[in-house]
């Protein structure tokens, strides 16, 4: 006969142990998926690491746009010097044409046999001295021909060598550009992790920084080394509040090296497109020795500038999602300064 007896309940000691082991186990969980998931600053940390890769890289993207508008010019002369060269030679063609043909109209005879059959010796000899003129002009023209061949068979191989080199530049070009906007999206997927909350409080973080630039920055009483370095840090202050976008070069947004050679052509001064060229662009001073429109490399590659804008601050377009401020010179890895001459 089967048996009808309730099952034996747990003691009210096992509960309770049970329970203890159930809550210990929800806490440890909850404390990996809190070791898991980065903190804000973790992935401040990430995204400003990723926007100061898109720079470098926004750094190249500039040289080898540089580069191409440089040969994109080049290419042009040398197809217009070409053209010009190909009409040189069409009328240096024509003119031998004229030549040969007068030539052959006052000397289709043997010379000795013309002499012989003049009945004016003397209307003779002056044909043959036009003649004698004429083959040496025509001499002279056909190694004008012969030698405007040449130059132009070496144009068309320059402007075809210049031509690879764009085509390979304009790859080149959209490979960087494609890896800009790579590190850029990272940095967004990065961001969309956080609350809402959080990202708005990253966001305040970075207004606050905008706007502390436009406060009152005390900036010492250092003066300028040049009249010309006084005028572009004062044409680069006129844009504070601009903000940063990679490859811009102004009037109304900028990236980092972008700003500089932009506030230097306001003073009259043309400076190359990129950090690193400009790192060349005069010459180099100490820490210790900057003056206000002094430029300022960072970086051991040195792919961000800024102006020195006196008193340990700087004036720069810093960062994706950052404008034109000041920030002190310490925030980043000083390399070395640019007195532009």
């Amino acid at each position: 006969m089967a048996s009808h007896r309730r099952p034996k309940q747990p003691s009210r000691a096992r509960v309770s142990v049970l329970t203890a082991t159930a809550a210990a186990a929800v806490a440890m969980t909850s404390q990996t998926a809190q070791a898991d998931d980065p903190s804000k600053e973790e992935v401040k940390a990430k995204v400003d690491k990723l926007y100061e890769d898109a720079e470098a890289a926004t750094e190249k993207y500039n040289g080898a746009k540089e580069k191409q508008e440089k040969l994109q010019k080049q290419v042009g002369n040398l197809q217009d010097s070409v053209a010009r060269g190909q009409a040189d030679l069409n009328e240096l063609r024509d003119g031998l044409g004229s030549m040969a043909t007068a030539q052959y109209r006052n000397g289709g005879m043997d010379p000795s046999l013309q002499l012989f059959l003049s009945s004016d010796p003397d209307s003779y000899l002056d044909k043959a001295s036009t003649l004698d003129q004429l083959s040496a002009k025509q001499s002279e023209a056909l190694e004008k021909i012969q030698g405007k061949q040449r130059s132009l068979a070496q144009k068309r191989e320059e402007a075809k060598d210049k031509l690879a080199d764009l085509a390979e530049t304009r790859k080149e070009l959209g490979a960087k550009k494609k890896k800009i906007q790579g590190k850029l999206s990272e940095a967004r997927e990065l961001l969309n992790t956080l609350t809402a909350r959080e990202r708005a409080a990253l966001a305040a973080e970075e207004e606050r920084a905008n706007r502390a630039a436009s406060d009152r920055v005390d900036l010492g009483s250092d003066v300028p080394a040049s009249q010309r370095a006084s005028a572009a840090l004062s044409a680069a202050q006129g844009k504070i509040g601009s903000p940063y976008v990679w490859g811009a070069t102004g009037p109304n947004s900028f990236d980092c090296s972008g700003l500089t050679s932009w506030a230097y052509a306001q003073a009259g001064v043309s400076l190359p497109r990129t950090s690193q060229a400009q790192a060349s662009a005069g010459t180099r001073v100490g820490r210790s020795a900057l003056q206000p429109g002094d430029l300022v490399l960072f970086y051991s590659d040195l792919h961000h500038i800024g102006l020195y804008a006196g008193n340990g601050q700087i004036l720069h377009a810093p960062k994706p999602g950052a404008s034109v401020r000041y920030e002190s010179i310490n925030n980043m890895p000083f390399m070395f300064g640019v007195r532009v001459g």
